[in-house]
């Protein structure tokens, strides 16, 4: 099958969370199995775009509204991401630094949007499946059924994977006149509760909605910032499959960014190692166990519980274990973290700010990893963790329950907890640390870990399988 994944997203191009990391793996994976998979997202001026070699794909023009546009595609020359990938320039809208965050966001996402599909309607074949992700390309199924300038694609199979729910792309029905015209009866596939809502137009157009994991796809019936009743009603259409990694990018052994390699057999020597720098550089004690925090500092990651949960922990616990930060997100919850560490030093530490190479070492040097999420989708960091034989510790939620199994059932190897809260991971941390004196259970966790499958050859079946409906 040929199929394009459109996205805003895309590892290493421009990431901002997990939407870029599968959106980076997926097609790749893909293409191994024997299909042709390629991604358009927009061509923000990134690093990636400087150090690499590209072609010009299409020249073209489209309109959003009244306003008219000239674009571009180029196409990356030598398919080193193992995949083809085509960027879309539109003047004025695409050409930034950052992925989100600016207050014309809906314009920039719509025209994407629209010079994409422009493209394909250039094109003298049709591919098989359109999948978009999230709803910042959650107008491509309903523009593709009912705008006029797109009826000749109107029969290609649209796929919407949710990453997310709760960022919907909503915006008042002033703004109906940026989407190319379309009959005014089909007004309700646009419509959530009196207003354009791109993600619930995907829910009701696309032809399959896949999510990332099932227990998430379980709980957007309930919880899905007020899709819930979408949801339910079309559920016979959805399905969750669980992300996998990128076994090739998460592999302790070839690990660029690892000093000390190491492999399942010799994991508990080459953690120590790891650890042993990683401690050296942050000024933090090697003997004890060390739990680590990786990701955005939001709301939905629960890090504005952490510095009081921190605080509990280090006064309880004090000179039982060691914690380090990576993140960043909103300014005061990184104020108020990295405010800690003249408190605790020795003990406590944070680096904020997104450092690929850095996660990947913390991964490799730490004996836990906190994630506490109120909402996580699938979770990835989870996935690498037990990949570098680091003991998930992880609130019972979405991705996070169906893959960690709590150390207390036969065959468990994480540790998980019911709330997000202050006592709920002060007790979390302090299972860890009593099992962590336990030398001999803690190396078979270890071992444990690092041989679960979570790769995307299996994932990439379940798609086809979607696709094929």
């Amino acid at each position: 099958m040929e199929i394009i994944h459109v996205s805003a997203e895309c590892y290493p191009v421009a990431k901002a969370g997990g939407l870029g990391d599968v959106v980076g793996a997926l097609p790749k994976y893909q293409c191994k199995a024997g299909h042709f998979a390629k991604v358009v997202m927009p061509m923000y001026r990134t690093k990636f775009l400087y150090n690499n070699e590209w072609v010009v794909d299409f020249k073209g023009s489209a309109s959003i509204g009244i306003y008219n546009f000239n674009f571009t595609i180029i196409k990356e020359k030598t398919n080193k991401l193992g995949f083809d990938l085509y960027l879309v320039d539109i003047h004025g809208l695409l050409d930034r630094e950052k992925i989100y965050g600016y207050s014309d966001d809906t314009d920039r996402f719509i025209a994407f949007q629209i010079a994409v599909l422009t493209w394909l309607n250039s094109w003298q074949h049709q591919p098989h499946i359109i999948h978009v992700h999230d709803y910042h390309a959650g107008l491509i199924p309903f523009m593709l059924k009912n705008c006029y300038a797109f009826r000749k694609l109107a029969f290609i199979k649209t796929v919407l994977t949710i990453h997310n729910a709760q960022y919907q792309g909503n915006m008042g029905w002033d703004r109906h006149g940026l989407i190319p015209e379309y009959d005014s009866y089909k007004w309700g596939d646009l419509d959530w509760k009196g207003q354009i809502n791109p993600l619930a137009s995907a829910i009701k157009c696309a032809w399959v909605v896949t999510t990332v994991s099932e227990s998430y796809m379980a709980e957007l019936r309930y919880k899905s910032n007020g899709l819930e009743a979408l949801f339910e009603y079309e559920k016979g259409k959805c399905r969750g499959i669980l992300n996998g990694i990128d076994n090739e990018v998460w592999n302790p052994e070839t690990d660029p960014y690892l000093t000390n390699k190491f492999s399942v057999k010799g994991v508990a020597a080459g953690k120590k190692k790891n650890k042993k720098k990683i401690c050296e550089e942050y000024g933090l004690d090697e003997n004890l166990p060390l739990f680590v925090f990786i990701g955005r500092l939001v709301g939905e990651k629960a890090a504005d519980i952490l510095p009081g949960a921190f605080h509990n922990v280090l006064y309880h616990q004090h000179g039982k274990a060691c914690y380090m930060i990576l993140g960043s997100g909103e300014k005061a919850i990184e104020a108020e973290l990295a405010s800690i560490t003249a408190s605790y030093k020795g003990f406590y530490n944070t680096q904020i700010g997104y450092d690929e190479a850095l996660s990947h070492r913390l991964y490799a040097a730490a004996d836990f990893l906190l994630m506490p999420s109120r909402v996580e989708p699938c979770g990835l960091n989870q996935m690498y963790a037990l990949r570098y034989g680091t003991v998930p510790v992880v609130r019972s939620t979405g991705g996070l329950q169906d893959t960690v199994k709590d150390m207390g059932e036969w065959e468990g190897f994480g540790i998980r907890f019911n709330n997000a809260t202050v006592s709920d991971i002060a007790h979390s941390v302090y299972r860890g640390i009593e099992v962590y004196k336990n030398k001999t259970h803690m190396d078979w966790m270890r071992k444990y870990m690092m041989r679960i499958d979570h790769s995307w050859e299996s994932v990439v079946e379940q798609y086809t399988e979607a696709y094929g409906n």
